[in-house]
């Protein structure tokens, strides 16, 4: 049995509820803005592949921020329906979203009864991130956004820089996430065991990696610890 120094999260989809209802509502106020004969699901769904296929180009040197990318892809998502449109008022809207997200109903009761220290591993801008975890409440050993590391899962940057921040050897530390793509994958890839937490309800998620952990939620995480 492994013994844990400590735990990675993601937090989105994770932690607090991921962002599906706050992206189709947005799609949904550039389709009635716009007069588009489009669903929104479906055009969330667009708007997603090409939102996960511009944050795995743009680690490093070329790194940007998620509202920039947001925004600009969702531009190049319905510029074949609308032309150009200003994405302003739907990014800063989704923010919105981002900066006070609900909460899974166990997320109080998992980190109440962790021993391990937790660090936060996740795609998001600072700003937004920082926000939900003060609007929560929350405290974690440390937290590591994609702003911070300049890397975006599935990169294995990411990863290595919290692995930097912590000191925790990758074999004694199990990353979180309900991503099989992003999580799982870029989890693997920095030599991290990995478990998927698979609520349901994603957009999309294209992975096909396998989990060394598979739950329907967090609650699981408690056992793993050295009696």
């Amino acid at each position: 049995m492994v013994r844990w120094q400590g735990v990675f999260m993601d937090f989105y989809g994770t932690l607090a509820a991921a962002d599906r209802e706050a992206v189709e509502s947005v799609c949904q106020a550039v389709i009635d803005d716009h007069h588009l004969d489009v669903d929104a699901a479906d055009l969330a769904v667009r708007w997603g592949h090409r939102y996960f296929d511009e944050i795995e180009a743009v680690n490093g040197d070329r790194f940007r921020l998620l509202a920039e990318i947001e925004g600009d892809t969702l531009i190049e998502t319905v510029r074949a329906l609308a032309g150009t449109i200003d994405p302003a008022p739907y990014i800063a809207r989704l923010n919105r979203y981002l900066a006070q997200p609900p909460l899974f109903d166990e997320v109080h009761e998992v980190l109440g009864a962790l021993t391990l220290p937790v660090c936060i591993v996740s795609n998001a801008d600072e700003r937004e991130l920082q926000a939900a975890v003060a609007y929560h409440g929350l405290a974690f050993h440390s937290v590591v956004t994609s702003e911070s590391a300049r890397s975006y899962k599935p990169g294995p940057g990411i990863f290595e820089a919290a692995l930097q921040l912590t000191g925790w050897p990758a074999d004694r530390v199990l990353h979180i996430g309900d991503s099989l793509h992003s999580d799982v994958g870029g989890a693997h890839q920095a030599g991290i065991r990995a478990a998927w937490v698979n609520r349901g309800g994603r957009i999309s998620d294209i992975g096909t990696e396998t989990p060394d952990y598979h739950w329907t939620d967090l609650r699981p995480v408690i056992s793993l610890q050295d009696p």
